[in-house]
C-alpha cells in the first residue's frame, strides 16, 4: 500500500478512507473529478462498495492496492470512489445500467464511463489480470473508435431512463382479497418448508417480506402462510446468522439452512429484524422471540452506539484479513472457556471436534437441538438449563471481546437511523420498556435539531460533528415513519407535525410530475445522467412504498383526503408489476392489506390514557392507527373529552360508538 495519501484523505466515509492510501489516485464523486475527465478527454472508473463488504476488500487487495493495476489505471482514467451507502443515488444509476449489460449486479460494483458520465462497461468483482486486461481494451476503444463507444453508452442510458418506469393508472381500481391471494400463490410455492425462508442459498432475511406475510396470514386466517412465516423467524434465530453471544443478524447466510453467515452486520437489517421480532411476539407471545429482539437491541446500545445518541452503519465481516475470525470457535479453546458442562454446552451450540464449518476444526455457534431434547437428554430443568446457557454466554463472550474486533462502519446515515428509532419505540410498546423509547426519542431529537438543513430539508448522514450530504428519499420516508411510531408511543403531537412538515418537503421537491412516483433525488441536487424512482422492495423497503403508506396514515391523522388520494394512486401505479413478483414489493403488499382489511382507527380521551394504552400494546392488531389525548387538534380525538376514559374505533370512515374497555374495542375490530 502507498505511503502517500490520495484525495480520498479527506473524505468523511469510512469505507473511502480506506482506501485513501492507495496508489490509484482516487477522487470523491463531484466537480474536481468530473471537470478533470472532461477536460482530460478520459473515460471514468466509478468503483462503488462499501466497508463491510468482503468482496470489496478483496478487491482491492489484488488490483487496487497494486502499482501495476494503479499504473494502468491512472494513465489512462479518472477513478472515482463511492460508498453506496452515502452516494445511493449514484448507486442505483451504475447498478441498474451493469444490470441491464450483464443480467445481475452486485458490490463491488465497477463501472466504467465516458467523460459525460455515461456507462459503457461494467461488472462486479474482477480479478486482477481481467480487471487489466479490460481496461487496456476499454482505454484502446476510446482512443481509436470513440464513436463506437459512444454510440453504445447512448444506447445503454435510454435503457436505463426507461427501465422500471411507473405507467399512472388512469381506470378506477377496487382493491380485492383475490388481489392478493392471487399474488401470494405463486410465492409460497417459493418457500422452504423445512428449514424457512426461501428454497435457495444464499439466505437473506428480508424482514418486510415475513412482516407482511404474518400480516397477511394473520388477517386472512391463512394458517400455512402464517406457519411459514413463524418457522422462519424460529430458524433464522437459532442459525449461525445470529450471534448467539452478542445479539444481532449477519446480513445473510452463504447457505441454505441460516448456518454460515456472511458475517458482516448491517444497521439496517437488525433494525427491521427487531421490529419483525418485537411484532411476531406481539402476535404469538412465543417467549424466544421477544429474547432475540432485547439481545439485538442490547447489541446495539453495546456495539454500534455513537455519542451522539445515534447508531453506526455496520460491523465488517473480517477481522485480521480474515473473514468470521472474531465469531467462530475450535472445540479445545470453546470447551476451556465454558469449564464445566462442556457436553451439554458443546450440544447447545452444536460445537464438534472436526468443525461444523468448512474451515478445519472451526465451529460457528448455532442451535440445531430444540430445548426440551437437551433438558431430557441431560435430564435438566428449563431454569437450569437457562443458568447454565447463560453463563456460558457470558465467559465465551468475555474471551472474545479480547480479540481483534471487526472494523466499524461509524457513520451515522438517517434513515438507518429512523428505522432503529421505530424499532426501538415498537419494542418500548410491545415490552412496556419506556427505556427503550427514551433512547429513541433521544435521537429523533438529535437528528431533528443537528441534521436538518436550513431549507426544511435533512441531511443524509453524520459523522464526528460534521454533515455533508443532502438527504434522500429515504432519508425522508424512515424519519416520517419513525416520527409517527413515536407519536403512537407518547401522543405527543410535535412528532405529527414534524412529519407533516417533511412529508409537504417530499411534496415540493421530489414529486415527479409524469408518475404518481417520487423521484429518489431532491429536485435541487446536482443532475445525474438519469434521476430514478425508488420502487422495488429489496433487503430494504422501496423509499416510495413507505412514502406511500405514511401518506396513508396522515390522511387519517389530519383528514387530508388528498393524501389518500395519493396513497391510493401510487399502489394502483405499482400494482401491475406486484402480481408477477410478490416478494419484490411486499411493503407495497402491507399498504395493499390495509386498503383491503381498512385501518382501524383508535382514539383515546379521558384520564388513563396510558393505561389503555398499555393494554393494547398486548394485543395484536396489525392493521391499525393509535392516537390518544386531551386538548388534542386531531379531527378525531378534537372535542372528544371525558372525566371517563373512552375508547373510540373507526375505519372507513365509519366509527363505532365509544367504550370503555379494551376489551370491548377489540369486539369491535374483530
Amino acid at each position: 500500500m502507498s505511503k502517500q495519501a490520495n484525495n480520498l484523505i479527506h473524505a468523511s466515509s469510512p469505507y473511502l478512507l480506506q482506501h485513501a492510501y492507495n496508489p490509484v489516485e482516487w477522487y470523491e464523486w463531484g466537480p474536481e473529478a468530473l471537470q478533470k475527465a472532461k477536460d482530460e478527454n478520459k473515460l471514468i472508473i466509478v468503483s462503488i462498495g462499501y466497508s463491510a463488504c468482503h468482496w470489496c476488500h478483496v478487491m482491492e487487495r489484488e488490483s487496487f492496492e497494486n502499482y501495476e493495476v494503479a499504473e494502468v489505471m491512472n494513465k489512462h482514467f479518472i477513478c472515482i470512489k463511492v460508498d453506496r451507502e452515502e452516494r445511493p443515488d449514484i448507486d442505483q444509476v451504475y447498478m441498474l445500467a451493469v444490470q441491464l449489460m450483464n443480467g445481475n449486479g452486485g458490490w463491488p460494483l465497477n463501472a466504467i464511463c465516458l467523460p459525460d458520465q455515461k456507462p459503457v462497461y461494467g461488472g462486479t468483482y474482477f480479478r486482477k489480470s481481467d480487471w487489466i486486461n479490460i481496461l487496456l481494451n476499454l482505454a484502446k476503444m476510446w482512443e481509436e473508435q470513440p464513436a463506437k463507444a459512444t454510440a453504445y453508452a447512448e444506447r445503454l442510458i435510454e435503457g436505463v431512463h426507461q427501465a422500471e418506469k411507473i405507467i399512472p393508472v388512469k381506470e378506477d381500481i377496487i382493491f380485492e382479497l383475490t388481489q392478493i391471494e392471487k399474488i401470494v400463490a405463486p410465492w409460497q410455492r417459493s418457500f422452504d418448508i423445512t428449514d424457512g425462508g426461501y428454497n435457495r442459498a444464499p439466505k437473506f432475511p428480508l424482514p418486510n417480506n415475513w412482516a407482511f406475510l404474518l400480516r397477511y396470514g394473520f388477517l386472512a386466517e391463512n394458517q400455512s402462510i402464517f406457519n411459514a412465516a413463524m418457522n422462519t423467524l424460529e430458524k433464522m434465530m437459532m442459525g449461525g446468522i445470529y450471534d448467539h453471544l452478542a445479539g444481532g443478524f449477519a446480513r445473510y447466510s452463504v447457505d441454505d439452512k441460516w448456518h454460515v453467515p456472511h458475517f458482516e452486520k448491517m444497521l439496517y437489517d437488525n433494525a427491521q429484524l427487531l421490529s419483525l421480532y418485537t411484532e411476531a411476539y406481539q402476535c404469538l407471545k412465543h417467549k424466544p422471540f421477544r429474547q432475540i429482539a432485547i439481545e439485538t437491541i442490547d447489541w446495539l446500545f453495546n456495539e454500534m452506539m455513537d455519542e451522539s445518541g445515534l447508531f453506526y452503519s455496520a460491523l465488517d465481516a473480517d477481522s485480521e484479513g480474515i473473514e468470521g475470525k472474531f465469531y467462530v470457535w475450535d472445540k479445545k479453546e470453546f470447551d476451556e472457556v465454558v469449564g464445566e458442562d462442556t457436553e451439554l454446552l458443546s450440544a447447545y451450540f452444536n460445537v464438534t471436534e472436526q468443525g461444523n464449518w468448512e474451515e478445519e476444526e472451526t465451529n460457528i455457534l448455532r442451535r440445531v437441538r430444540a430445548d426440551e431434547a437437551l433438558m431430557e437428554q441431560f435430564g435438566i430443568d428449563e431454569e437450569t438449563l437457562n443458568d447454565k446457557v447463560g453463563l456460558a454466554k457470558a465467559k465465551l463472550q468475555g474471551v472474545r471481546n479480547k480479540r481483534v474486533r471487526p472494523g466499524l462502519d461509524d457513520k451515522c446515515l438517517t434513515a438507518w437511523n429512523a428505522m432503529t428509532i421505530k424499532a426501538l419505540t415498537d419494542a418500548a410498546y410491545v415490552f412496556n420498556y419506556p427505556v427503550y423509547y427514551g433512547w429513541a426519542k433521544c435521537a429523533m431529537e438529535f437528528i431533528l435539531e443537528n441534521l436538518a438543513t436550513s431549507k426544511g430539508g435533512l441531511y443524509r448522514n453524520y459523522k464526528q460533528g460534521k454533515v455533508s450530504i443532502n438527504g434522500f428519499l429515504d432519508d425522508y420516508a424512515f424519519t416520517i415513519d419513525a416520527l409517527i411510531a413515536l407519536y403512537e408511543y407518547d401522543f405527543n403531537e410535535k412528532w405529527l407535525q414534524k412529519a407533516l412538515n417533511l412529508t409537504d418537503y417530499v411534496t415540493e421537491h421530489f414529486a415527479d410530475d409524469e408518475t404518481e412516483m417520487f423521484f429518489y433525488t431532491d429536485k435541487m441536487e446536482e443532475a445525474l445522467i438519469a434521476r430514478k424512482h425508488e420502487v422495488m422492495d429489496n433487503v430494504i423497503p422501496a423509499s416510495n412504498s413507505v412514502m406511500a403508506q405514511n401518506l396513508q396514515k396522515l390522511a387519517l391523522y389530519f383528514d387530508q383526503n388528498e393524501y389518500a388520494e395519493k396513497a391510493a394512486a401510487m399502489l394502483k401505479s405499482v400494482l401491475p408489476r406486484i402480481k408477477n413478483y410478490g416478494s419484490g414489493y411486499s411493503n407495497w403488499c402491507i399498504q395493499l392489506l390495509n386498503e383491503i382489511y381498512g385501518i382501524n382507527e383508535i382514539a383515546i380521551a379521558g384520564k388513563d390514557i396510558e393505561g389503555v394504552r398499555a393494554e393494547f400494546s398486548k394485543v395484536y392488531i396489525p392493521n391499525k392507527i393509535r392516537m390518544g389525548g386531551t386538548n388534542s387538534t386531531l379531527p378525531l380525538l378534537k372535542d372528544k373529552q371525558s372525566d371517563e376514559t373512552k375508547i373510540y374505533i373507526c375505519r372507513n370512515k365509519t366509527c363505532q360508538l365509544p367504550v370503555e374497555t379494551v376489551e370491548e374495542a377489540v369486539n369491535y375490530i374483530n
